[in-house]
């Protein structure tokens, strides 16, 4: 599945707050090596830099595309491809930080994952991670009910498959794996100005796996399908603003 870096920032402020966020979490004084894990096209990399100007910071993704972008808007930065599922190995290991916004719900494996990511800090560094949790939200109900339904399940042969654990597992997980740990979550509320607003949104992450399956002549009639249904389940504000609400789960972990 290709990713599309132009389609993604889009909504680039929306889309870097939770790592803007997720950094202020950060409470190392002065970390001298971060990594970035499911870097996209560099925003959240940017962030970092931004919120610890001394640290050597290195940007991964698996997607070349994104890695592309990345390069060309951050010249002053390091990235490279890498796929964190089956290749954090490689990596020398001994960072201060950590850091993954937005990645791990498309990586399996989240015990094996979570154990190799604290393995690649110190003593005392910090792992510090959000993964969207939207499960609830109409947009995530939508498009699960469209792809199971007869008249498209037969064009979705490998549903997609989401691999992020309940909160409680990875409280489990981390009681076992970390020194010390804290978790949260925040629904941002993300004042959209039309329906088509979020389906621009999904186009950029959540539609991919369906749309790279898709051939040319069946995307439009899947993607207004999605389309109509998002304007009968999300209201209008008064002014014609539309309010879409994206829960995030949070955690902060020492090694």
């Amino acid at each position: 599945m290709k990713w599309d870096a132009s389609q993604y920032l889009k909504f680039e402020r929306e889309r870097t707050q939770p790592s803007i966020d997720l950094a202020m979490r950060i409470a190392l004084p002065d970390p001298q090596r971060i990594l970035d894990i499911g870097c996209g096209p560099g925003n959240s990399t940017r962030v970092l830099k931004e919120r610890f100007p001394n640290a050597d910071i290195l940007g991964i993704d698996s997607s070349a595309e994104m890695v592309k972008s990345a390069r060309e808007t951050h010249p002053d930065l390091r990235f490279d491809v890498l796929d964190a599922g089956s290749r954090l190995s490689e990596l020398p290991g001994n960072f201060d930080v950590v850091f993954s916004n937005a990645c791990i719900q498309w990586i399996p494996d989240h015990p094996h994952l979570l154990r190799n990511m604290l393995g690649l800090l110190r003593t005392g560094g910090v792992l510090a991670v959000q993964t969207p949790m939207n499960y609830e939200e109409p947009i995530h109900q939508i498009v699960m009910e469209i792809v199971s339904s007869p008249q498209w399940q037969d064009a979705f042969l490998h549903p997609r498959v989401f691999y992020n654990l309940k909160q409680n597992e990875y409280v489990d997980l981390l009681a076992e794996f970390a020194a010390d740990f804290t978790v949260w979550q925040t629904t941002y509320l993300h004042i959209l100005h039309s329906h088509a607003d979020i389906l621009e949104w999904y186009r950029g992450t959540g539609l991919r796996p369906y749309l790279s399956v898709l051939p040319e002549e069946r995307k439009m009639d899947f993607e207004q399908e999605v389309f109509r249904q998002i304007r009968e389940r999300y209201p209008k504000q008064k002014n014609g603003d539309v309010v879409f609400r994206f829960p995030r789960f949070f955690f902060v972990a020492i090694a």
